[in-house]
């Protein structure tokens, strides 16, 4: 299997359809840029043994929080959390654990995007 193989397998896994989208918007721009995103972290990064998807997810998850400046992917690897197993409670606490090492401001925005990926979920049909 190759990397890129690899990666698409692995970004299907975690990230679902909003990984999906990720990929298809770069499409126009820079489908070279799209490659090495699946190539990289998913093909390379999130396959390697050592850690599983949910330990790596906690790990994005507070990484995009720490950052302040990362938004719409903080909010697509809220997705991917819940998708490998992490409990919306975990994922809160990993949000608020942030306070501590990234302040007030980026604990509360990583909160208010778990909120509203929280409400993306519910309003899904069933």
């Amino acid at each position: 299997m190759t990397r890129l193989e690899r990666g698409a397998q692995a970004l299907a896994e975690i990230d679902g359809s909003a990984g999906e989208a990720v990929v298809a918007a770069l499409a126009d721009i820079a489908p070279d840029f799209a490659t090495l995103l699946l190539e990289f972290p998913f093909g390379d990064i999130y396959t390697r043994p050592g850690l599983g998807l949910r330990e790596r997810e906690v790990a994005t998850i507070a990484a995009l929080c720490a950052m302040g400046t990362a938004q719409p992917q903080l909010k697509v690897h809220i997705e991917a959390g819940l998708n490998v197993g992490l409990s919306r409670e975990e994922i809160t606490e990993i949000l608020m654990q942030m306070a501590v090492y990234a302040g007030f401001p980026a604990a509360l925005n990583g909160l208010f995007a778990a909120r509203e990926v929280f409400a993306a979920r519910d309003a899904e049909p069933a």
